[in-house]
């Protein structure tokens, strides 16, 4: 979950935190960082929707042929 902490930094992390902020900040601080990941997750899926749908809405669409195309002059 933590990557290559291991315990013993996350326990140091957490009292850090604990002396920095307070105790009672830290849990406000929690819930703000929670947030904080939760709109980021959410924000996040939306662009990647949004990419695949124009994605696949362009594949779907037939080429158009535009004027200057070397296909349109006759000879």
């Amino acid at each position: 979950m933590f990557g290559s902490l291991g315990i013993q930094e996350i326990l140091l992390i957490l009292v850090i935190a604990l002396l920095v902020f307070g105790p009672k900040r830290l849990p406000e601080l929690g819930k703000t960082v929670g947030r904080a990941l939760s709109e980021f997750r959410r924000a996040s899926s939306d662009l990647r929707s949004s990419l695949e749908n124009e994605v696949r809405r362009i594949g779907e669409e037939p080429k158009k042929i535009e004027p200057g195309d070397s296909k349109n002059h006759a000879g």
